[in-house]
């Protein structure tokens, strides 16, 4: 993520519906700038936040992001957010995949979980085209925005990836 980004960052993270099923309201301009430096820093090694650009002519269109949450373990969560306009062209299913590569190849992990709301549909989908299997619906788990909220879990295993064409 770059400065580049803030315009188009800001927008999105400034829509109800993007913020709709994550922890925060929607959040204004000077939000949006503070919450794009702390991820371009890169401050935590347990945090890779990648900006997802249009191969076209490199707009950005979301960000995936990888936390390490058991290093011991090598396991870690995913996670994603993309701007509205750009839903339904496969960008979020293909960074996120670009993002798992990463994360059972060059960074040896052995799990990787993701989590939504298990009113998001899309994410859900998601995660099951990347080959997560669900493993859990909690019921009533979280209290977010003023209201009990049902949590979805799915999760994949670097077993569980394909290899590559002609390898074993």
């Amino acid at each position: 993520m770059t400065s580049d980004d803030l315009p188009a960052y800001a927008d999105m993270h400034g829509r109800a519906e993007v913020a709709r099923y994550l922890y925060w309201e929607p959040r204004g301009p000077e939000e949006a700038r503070a919450s794009l430096e702390r991820k371009a820093a890169n401050a935590d090694p347990s945090e890779f936040v990648l900006a997802a650009v249009r191969n076209s002519d490199a707009a950005f269109v979301g960000e995936v992001n990888l936390h390490i949450y058991d290093a011991g373990n090598r396991a870690a969560e995913i996670g994603f957010i993309f701007h509205p306009q750009h839903h339904g062209h496969g960008y979020a299913t293909e960074a996120a995949a670009g993002l798992l590569r990463i994360a059972f190849g060059d960074l040896g992990l052995h799990r990787v979980i993701g989590r939504c709301d298990a009113r998001n549909g899309a994410s859900a989908g998601v995660m099951r085209r990347l080959g997560m299997r669900q493993e859990a619906h909690f019921r009533q788990n979280e209290f977010v925005k003023g209201e009990w909220c049902d949590e979805l879990v799915f999760a994949l295993l670097d077993e569980e990836i394909p290899s590559p064409a002609g390898g074993e």
